[in-house]
């Protein structure tokens, strides 16, 4: 659940029906699983290469489904499409739009982008066989969003300057004084790399301080790797947080506490969203089955 956006660079594992580009033919696009869903929060919708999504319905699950036309999404369309990057990204983001709009409204489960199968009744077969993988799956999500945070340390802060080799987090070295020796230059730099060392490790000691206090008012986390600097600065925290309803205003206490504490450091937070990051689309997503790759 984020999960970030996934691209569609390779068929799904759990692919069905896949003719031949080519031959005209149709199949069943597969974007997630609902539980409980109105009917009525799909009207409208619209899916990959723009076609209207509906629902099949097996119980209490609701597929988010649409027809494909196999010249497009077929196995060999796949195998050729993920070279057009604005193919992908189309794809991906129609994909990840349908399961947002369905998740407004009941806990739904992303399946693997380009996920195909023949058709409707081969759907809600794999609904009825792989019922408490799903069910387990959204009583995991259910009553739960995602919410991500961000933490960027500035450059100054994360290395200091020559002006400021603390980093900004504690009051700077006072510079040598007095004769320098013959190796002085070469000693002076390595002053300067330490105060700066030791102010990145700080920063980083304070991000993780922050993921803990912040896991502490969370269901789950998922914690992403540090960035590189960017245009904002190098991102500390990258991670999402699974959280029940009565969690959030607690969650966004400490959130707004560490922002105001942690000078040099910028907190954005972002939710609430499904939680992609807590989904896996490799365990909604059923093996093949030899009958949905017969022509």
């Amino acid at each position: 659940m984020g999960h970030g956006t996934r691209g569609a660079t390779r068929p799904a594992t759990g692919t069905a029906a896949r003719p031949a580009a080519g031959d005209g033919g149709t199949a069943v696009y597969l974007y997630g699983v609902a539980r409980d869903l109105d009917p009525a929060a799909l009207d409208g919708a619209t899916g990959v290469a723009g076609a209207p999504v509906r629902g099949v319905v097996a119980g209490d699950l609701t597929a988010l489904v649409s027809t494909v036309k196999t010249d497009e999404y077929g196995e060999a369309a796949l195998r050729s499409g993920p070279a057009d990057r604005a193919w992908a990204q189309a794809t991906a983001r129609a994909h990840h739009d349908v399961v947002d709009r369905a998740a407004r409204t009941a806990p739904t489960a992303p399946v693997r982008v380009a996920t195909l199968y023949r058709d409707d009744a081969r759907v809600a077969e794999i609904l009825n066989a792989h019922r408490a993988r799903f069910a387990a799956i959204l009583d995991r999500i259910t009553g739960r969003s995602e919410w991500n945070v961000a933490a960027y340390a500035s450059p100054e802060t994360l290395h200091g300057g020559p002006e400021n080799p603390g980093g900004g987090l504690e009051p700077r070295a006072e510079p040598p004084t007095g004769p320098q020796p013959a190796t002085g230059h070469g000693l002076g730099k390595a002053r300067l790399r330490r105060p700066r060392a030791d102010a990145g490790h700080r920063v980083g000691h304070r991000a993780d301080a922050l993921h803990a206090a912040l896991d502490d008012h969370a269901a789950a986390s998922r914690h992403r790797p540090r960035r590189d600097p960017g245009p904002r600065g190098a991102a500390q925290i990258l991670n999402a947080y699974l959280l029940d309803e009565e969690q959030v205003p607690s969650f966004l206490a400490v959130t707004r506490a560490a922002g105001e504490r942690l000078d040099g450091i910028d907190i954005e937070v972002t939710g609430p969203r499904p939680p992609y990051s807590f989904v896996d689309p490799a365990d909604t997503t059923p093996a093949p089955d030899p009958r949905d790759t017969a022509r």
